[in-house]
């Protein structure tokens, strides 16, 4: 294990800032003004993006912000991974692992780290192939990913048990987690619970479940999944090189998947800190692979450990009985109020109060 820093050189700084004085913006659709975004990120508000980018945004500042958490890299398996440790271990109290997922960067699951630094010790690592994280050798998996988190908890950090909590690609990743060291793993909290009973064998889905399942099944939604899997590099191509392409590529979906419209649920410096970590670390082509590869991991097991079922805003109609078809032994199950797809982004101390109420039950 090694210690860690971000650091930008200036010379990276002064790229930046020529690409964006440079930045070629799409125009206005006819009709359409700053409210639509029913075609992506209006030109308007994206062009208010790139100026404030430009001109007023602090990465320096930011930079500070981001190394006063504790960072470290590791070298597990043949891949480097990037983490964050916030809070100091307690004896008794069990740790947890945060993983972030696609389109955002471990700064995204600081707010949660900090809500629970007084309580827990907090492990926040990069997924291999975003930010500061290496690739894994091979094609993506979950299950891969899982394993090496794994060992960074036991074997890098020394613990025998620890808590877990991902969303999106992280999601699966804290399944596979669950699901596969149930001797290590106390409990799982999940604000993106598994859709993996459509896919066991012998499983039986009702009506509502069915229903549910449809209902998050858009075509409209799923254009940046179909060009990430199938295009990667042509598409990596075009956003490697420039700076607004990439705001706009992984913005106009945290803007879609949060809790409300356009961008209120964010200060706008965290939104360009996630586009600033992608863009500084060059990764954002190596964090299409969950989308184009094929690694073949089978089903994840059913998840034996107690589970904190938290039911985001965005799936807002997810039924009971389909968790019940995955996760066996359900502590709890709620519905939140606020917090879409960001959930630990957009409703940290929701999450953090599960998470607390989770380890007090399994700490034991």
């Amino acid at each position: 294990m090694e210690d860690f820093r971000i650091h930008v050189t200036d010379d990276e700084l002064a790229d930046l800032d020529h690409r964006l004085d440079a930045a070629i913006l799409p125009e206005a659709r006819p009709g359409a003004d700053a409210s639509d975004w029913s075609a992506g990120i209006p030109p308007a508000v994206l062009a208010d993006l790139v100026e404030y980018w430009r001109t007023v945004y602090d990465w320096r500042a930011v930079e500070r912000r981001l190394n006063a958490s504790e960072q470290h890299t590791a070298e597990i398996d043949c891949c480097r991974i990037h983490f964050a440790r916030v809070g100091e271990h307690r004896p008794g109290r069990l740790p947890i692992v945060l993983t972030h997922g696609w389109p955002y960067t471990f700064a995204a699951m600081l707010p949660l780290a900090d809500a629970l630094r007084e309580e827990l010790e907090v492990v926040v690592p990069s997924l291999p192939g975003y930010g500061f994280s290496a690739p894994l050798p091979g094609l993506y998996g979950s299950r891969a990913a899982a394993e090496r988190w794994h060992t960074l908890m036991t074997q890098v950090l020394g613990h025998d048990r620890y808590l877990v909590y991902g969303e999106d690609v992280g999601a699966e990743l804290s399944d596979w987690l669950a699901a596969a060291h149930p001797e290590a793993v106390a409990g799982i909290i999940a604000s993106h619970a598994s859709f993996s009973a459509r896919e066991r064998p012998g499983v039986e889905l009702d009506d509502a479940e069915r229903a549910f399942l449809a209902s998050v099944a858009t075509p409209a939604e799923s254009g940046y999944a179909h060009a990430q899997g199938t295009r990667p590099d042509t598409l990596a191509a075009a956003l490697l090189d420039s700076p607004a392409g990439l705001l706009d590529w992984i913005t106009e979906k945290v803007a879609r998947w949060s809790d409300g419209t356009a961008l209120e649920r964010f200060d706008v410096d965290d939104v360009l800190t996630n586009a600033m970590l992608y863009w500084v670390s060059r990764s954002i082509g190596t964090s299409f692979r969950p989308y184009s590869d094929d690694a073949t991991d089978p089903v994840h097991p059913l998840i034996a450990v107690p589970a904190s079922i938290l039911i985001q805003t965005h799936e807002a109609a997810y039924p009971r009985s389909l968790a019940e078809k995955t996760y066996t032994d359900i502590r709890s199950f709620a519905r939140l109020d606020r917090g879409g797809h960001f959930t630990a982004w957009e409703a940290p101390e929701a999450v953090a109060a599960a998470v607390l109420a989770l380890e007090e039950q399994v700490r034991g």
